[in-house]
């Protein structure tokens, strides 16, 4: 008989199968999963709202229609985690800023509907850091996120409750968002099986150039049956693409004759510990074992064209800054202040020729990946950094010097997702990211449960039964522009 720890961490494919056949209710889960919760979260610090008893009626409720065998649809009854960005009616999102009055949504977001109409548990929103611009789980409102392998390593982020969530065996099915690898960051720093869809492909009440939502499971198959929920269409995201009738459930692709690409340099920002590319080398030797036509491919990113990405988006986060209250402004976390402030009074031609140079990633990353069928590559130059750190490399120069392989892929809108390849020395998850060409994510998905069917015993997580490590400090304190402790 399976534990608490077992049935919380039960793919959601078993968990559907075995609420049809009425070996496992909904329930069940639900009481196992509030149970490790209980357990883990003081120390991992995922969720920003959870309501254990409005959950648990869900989860009654689903019981009641698998014993009439009316399912609402594929993730009846299993537990679900959004992202605090994800607007759920009457729950306050703050974006993880501790400056801003949280906006309260009158409507669920289309991700939030489409749970719920197929009769997804939700648990709660997990949190991220401030305005999602950092790949940590600092937050200036909710503190610091932690990682279920070991407390003394971030979580990665933006999406840093919902990997915590994942990792940490708070049920199977947790949503992200990703305008520069939030939801692959999480993904190759705690193990899991991550795709960043296509743009457009899962809709959005607030879309953004290069911004999109998506599934973080500890499974590809997980990973493909929450598609079947997310991708639904909502005629709310003007730019999302046609309703389209796609087999997420696809078995695993036979990868012989593809042509595949590795990419190890990426032209700009830090480059990749050994550690990180010999992981890389070692799958792509895997999918070349398997027939597939395997060729390098050469950096098609520059550093200019990095640091134009990131003034824009530093110029986006200057005007949400200015237009705080002065005493709110000290509420927000000292590196963001920082970061944000190199977008004061950038003039117009400049921000315009940032937007032209992220057009000339989008065309650069598409002409060099288009002769392939995937690319493989590291998801990021490092391996998971203290979580009391906000970004990978310190330093205003280096802000951003981590998210060269990930963020071409948003600014293209390609697929992309994550797979774990392997660990480090001390045992630090190392993850693979799978790229395909433009709309193609069931065959992204389609690699990624080849490989994970494919990868060798010593590159599949074993997942902590606890969480290990001891936190530094679980009180994070940092001086406001005045001087003052916070």
């Amino acid at each position: 008989m399976l534990t608490e720890q077992g049935l919380a961490a039960m793919p959601a494919v078993e968990m559907v199968a075995e609420f049809a056949d009425r070996t496992l209710s909904p329930v069940q889960v639900h009481d196992a999963v509030q149970s490790v919760i209980e357990a883990r979260e003081s120390v991992l610090n995922a969720f920003w709202v959870r309501d254990p008893d409005e959950s648990r009626k869900a989860a009654l409720a689903s019981e009641a229609r698998w014993a009439a065998g009316e399912p609402l649809g594929p993730i009846d009854g299993v537990p679900v985690t959004l992202k605090e960005n994800i607007a759920r009616r009457g729950v306050p999102m703050p974006s993880g800023n501790a400056g801003v009055e949280p906006v309260v949504p009158e409507a669920d977001a289309p991700i939030t509907a489409r749970v719920a109409e197929s009769g997804g548990v939700i648990l709660g929103s997990t949190v991220m850091p401030d305005w999602g611009m950092l790949s940590s789980g600092v937050s200036s409102r909710h503190g610091i996120s932690r990682s279920p392998w070991n407390a003394a390593w971030t979580t990665g982020g933006s999406s840093s409750g919902a990997g915590a969530a994942a990792a940490g065996g708070y049920g199977p099915l947790h949503v992200g968002t990703d305008i520069g690898g939030s939801i692959r960051l999480p993904g190759t720093w705690l193990g899991l099986a991550t795709l960043k869809p296509s743009y457009g492909r899962i809709p959005l009440d607030t879309p953004y150039l290069g911004r999109a939502a998506g599934p973080m499971t500890r499974t590809v198959a997980d990973a493909a049956l929450f598609m079947r929920v997310l991708s639904r269409p909502d005629p709310r995201d003007w730019s999302s693409l046609p309703p389209q009738d796609i087999d997420w459930s696809a078995p695993a692709a036979d990868v012989r004759g593809l042509r595949v690409g590795v990419h190890l340099d990426a032209g700009c920002g830090e480059g990749c510990d050994a550690e990180i590319l010999a992981a890389v080398n070692r799958a792509a030797a895997l999918f070349e074992a398997a027939g597939a036509v395997v060729e390098p491919v050469e950096p098609f990113l520059s550093q200019d064209l990095l640091d134009d990405l990131d003034l824009f988006w530093r110029v986006r986060s200057w005007n949400d800054f200015r237009e705080l209250a002065p005493e709110a402004r000290l509420r927000v976390h000292p590196h963001i202040i920082q970061w944000c402030q190199g977008g004061a009074d950038v003039p117009g031609t400049k921000v315009l020729q940032c937007y032209q140079q992220i057009m000339r990633i989008q065309a650069q990353t598409v002409a060099a990946t288009i002769p392939y069928d995937l690319v493989l590559s590291p998801v990021a130059p490092v391996a998971a950094f203290p979580a009391e750190q906000p970004m990978p490399f310190e330093g205003d120069g280096k802000t951003m010097s981590h998210i060269g392989f990930t963020a071409p892929y948003n600014m293209s809108g390609q697929p992309a997702a994550t797979v774990n390849c392997g660990f480090t020395a001390d045992r630090r998850p190392i993850g693979v990211q799978i790229a395909g060409r433009r709309f193609d994510d069931p065959g992204v998905l389609r690699a990624a449960a080849w490989y994970e069917r494919s990868r060798p015993s010593e590159a599949v997580p074993r997942w902590p039964d606890n969480v290990a490590g001891t936190p530094t400090g679980e009180k994070t304190t940092w001086t406001t522009l005045e001087g003052k402790k916070q």
